[in-house]
């Protein structure tokens, strides 16, 4: 058997704890991480085939690593061919969720485990699949592991961050070579577009773009034109081999006025007073009581907000610091110590109605002594032309 590629006794600890006799963990990002890099490559973008789904399965019996099973679809043994992972117990024969799940169903009965208690990922599973196997073991009990895995995976490796690192700085080089192509009277479609480009030539997995320009709120790309003498926001998301990031960073048709500069900086002071408190054991919770005391002293604070959430093969995993966010979850890390190699997503953004909508958002991992910020250049304002100064 090939080596676990993850800490398989501070698994069997958290499942102990829960209560936990064995996990089917079905999700791309949670498989990946458990298979230590593994995608099937056929169905990276897309699940469904014919009639059905790709619904992979891993089974992980608490305590019996050498008991683990995999399901994969009906052509998946292609792709273990080339990439194969220490799983030995391994089926391909699943073309459809509810198949997938009776197989796994099978592998089950076969440990000979009493009345399991298994974990599920509940937002991962479809109907046909959860209802297939609450048929074939009736007697198990299910509750929701999405947490466990969370917890599990919310410390990167070296080789996480760095991965997390390429994705970062692919990201910020494609932004600012889109501000230096961008002339007047390019739409904000045309302007994503560009940066989608940018981004897959790096070899980035393209995610999404949110983009703002001239005094206007709305981030989704538009058939409005960039006119001389306004800002542009670009906001996006792209992959690395399966690890995320996210950054926002402005662009200007022009000099920034007077007003526009305040604002950046303001932003600016904002995202640097977020970062003083980081580092291993300090608690999550210090990094919005920075962030929120430099907000109240900036002139235009009433309008602004901040966000700062975890990072890594999904947007807004551990550390979760707010339960007053954008997306609804608890604040359940905020009081408790940050560890060596989680990473951060610290965004502050505010509006105004003679400028727009100006936003920096940067990607921070949790150092020993301190953080260390990914793609950390192109801050500033900017412009075609223009170029950006060294990269740190």
């Amino acid at each position: 058997m090939q080596s676990i590629p993850f800490s398989a006794a501070k698994l069997d600890a958290m499942l102990d704890d829960s209560g936990i006799d064995l996990l089917l963990v079905s999700s791309k990002h949670n498989l990946q991480y458990l298979l230590g890099g593994y995608r099937y490559y056929f169905f990276e973008h897309l699940d469904n085939i014919g009639l059905g789904r790709y619904l992979p399965v891993l089974g992980y019996v608490k305590g019996r690593p050498d008991h683990t099973f995999y399901v994969g679809s009906g052509d998946e043994a292609w792709g273990i061919e080339v990439s194969p992972f220490w799983p030995q117990r391994i089926s391909t024969e699943a073309w459809t969720s509810s198949e997938a799940a009776r197989i796994a169903a099978q592998y089950v009965r076969s440990l000979g485990i009493s009345a399991p208690k298994i974990g599920l990922e509940l937002e991962f599973w479809t109907a046909n699949a959860w209802e297939t196997l609450r048929a074939q073991l009736p007697d198990a009990a299910f509750v929701d592991s999405t947490e466990v895995l969370e917890e599990l995976r919310a410390a990167k490796s070296p080789e996480e961050l760095e991965q997390m690192r390429k994705a970062a700085g692919s990201i910020v080089d494609s932004m600012v070579a889109t501000f230096q192509w961008v002339r007047e009277g390019m739409t904000e479609t045309e302007i994503v577009e560009y940066l989608r480009r940018e981004e897959t030539s790096r070899g980035l997995d393209y995610g999404f773009t949110l983009i703002a320009t001239g005094p206007t709120f709305g981030r989704g790309p538009s058939s409005r034109k960039i006119r001389k003498g306004e800002i542009i926001s670009l906001d996006t998301g792209g992959q690395w081999r399966g690890y995320l990031a996210d950054m926002a960073r402005m662009g200007m048709l022009g000099e920034p006025t007077h007003l526009m500069q305040e604002l950046l900086d303001e932003v600016a002071s904002v995202q640097a007073a977020a970062r003083t408190p980081i580092k291993a054991g300090a608690l999550g919770g210090a990094i919005y009581d920075a962030a929120l005391k430099a907000v109240e002293s900036c002139p235009h604070g009433k309008e602004m907000h901040f966000v700062a959430h975890g990072m890594g093969l999904i947007a807004h995993e551990a550390p979760r610091l707010t339960a007053t966010g954008p997306i609804p979850y608890s604040d359940k890390h905020a009081k408790r110590p940050l560890e060596t190699g989680m990473v951060l997503s610290i965004e502050t953004s505010v509006k105004h109605p003679e400028v727009g909508f100006v936003k920096l958002e940067d990607t921070v991992a949790v150092t020993d002594s301190g953080w260390e910020a990914f793609g950390d250049w192109g801050r500033g304002w900017n412009r075609p032309g223009q170029s950006v100064g060294a990269r740190s």
